[in-house]
């Protein structure tokens, strides 16, 4: 595996598009969830992705090697909802550790193979990056209106949840760490401070931490409420190797908030957005063409590190993508000051 910090400061990566998107187009039914080990499960299964790990494990690693050869550099695991709290809905929560190991093994057997194919190009290319979702419960809001100080989920039990997926996920041999899809700040907490804890006591070297937030609409904010500069403030002593957006919004409807971010990081930035905005039947009609044109001009505009796709993207939008971006410039992190007023990058105030 090569270096991803010498390689986000020579190129542009590419991450790739949606799992969900790609699931869909194998149109599964409840059987083919279920499998042969979870045949008399007593709850319905169809659309728990994540199971697909253990119950459909070779579709999964044909989607990562779809999106490999499409020209992405990172493959997100199979585990946006893998984690205890989530998997609660289908009674599933002893699953959430093995779902992780599962999925990440998946996700490296892919890339072993894409690599074996052409080896002299490819051994200092790609990375696997486990997806950590933000949970179906919230820490800052109340499912309750008459309520508001009622809370679902306690923050411990977010960090416990976070901790398991964590071990399975790094056990399993991811390379990366992506917090993503984060709406509500304080979940995103849980998960930095059980990534933290996890290392601690572990005593082993941190993995590259990468945090994707979502602005939920044109106000600029995320569901729970915060700004953008409020948000990369409350997570940037976290020292992430990426602080980016992706969800909710369409490329043309990012646009302003990835050249705000661009601005204010101190780290390098990341960008996957959806395939545009939904239509009526809640389906993605953006074009790969169209997709990769607006990420095109956020490159040349010089704001990201890190660009490719979220909900309704395929191969063929990151394979456009890869192609718009390739030979362009990354964006050039700002220089902060340390403790004693010297200039340095992110990068090096975490090695210092």
């Amino acid at each position: 595996m090569g270096n991803i910090h010498e390689a986000l400061k020579q190129r542009i990566l590419v991450i790739d598009g949606a799992m969900g998107t790609m699931i869909q187009r194998y149109k599964l039914e409840e059987n083919d969830y279920r499998g042969e080990r979870f045949k008399n499960w007593p709850s319905d299964l169809k659309g728990n992705n994540d199971l697909l790990s253990l119950t459909q494990p070779q579709i999964i690693q044909s989607i990562h090697k779809e999106y490999l050869e499409a020209g992405a550099d990172i493959i997100e695991t199979n585990t946006f909802n893998a984690q205890k709290v989530s998997l609660a809905d289908y009674g599933m929560e002893s699953l959430a550790y093995e779902l992780n190991l599962e999925s990440a093994k998946i996700a490296k057997a892919s890339l072993t193979e894409w690599r074996a194919e052409d080896p002299s190009m490819r051994n200092d290319h790609g990375w696997v990056a486990g997806a950590i979702g933000p949970m179906n419960k919230t820490l800052s809001l109340s499912p309750d209106v008459n309520n508001p100080g009622f809370r679902a989920l306690l923050f411990d039990e977010a960090v416990e949840a976070y901790y398991e997926q964590v071990s399975g996920l790094i056990d399993g041999g991811v390379d990366l760490l992506l917090i993503e899809t984060i709406f509500d700040t304080l979940n995103a907490k849980a998960a930095i401070f059980a990534v933290k804890k996890y290392f601690r006591e572990k005593n082993g070297t941190a993995f590259p931490l990468m945090i994707s937030g979502t602005i939920t609409d044109a106000s600029g904010r995320t569901l729970s409420g915060q700004t953008l500069e409020a948000f990369y403030t409350s997570i940037r002593h976290a020292r992430p190797i990426s602080i980016g957006l992706n969800c909710a919004l369409g490329a043309k409807e990012m646009r302003p908030h990835v050249e705000e971010l661009s601005q204010i990081a101190e780290c390098f930035t990341s960008a996957y957005p959806n395939a545009g905005l939904p239509n009526a039947m809640g389906e993605y009609d953006e074009h790969p063409e169209e997709t990769a044109g607006f990420i095109e001009e956020w490159a040349k505009a010089g704001f990201v590190n890190i660009v490719g796709g979220c909900c309704g993207t395929t191969p063929d939008h990151i394979r456009h993508i890869a192609e718009q971006v390739k030979g362009l410039k990354p964006r050039t992190r700002p220089l902060v000051e340390d403790s004693l007023g010297e200039k340095k990058t992110d990068e090096e105030l975490v090695l210092s």
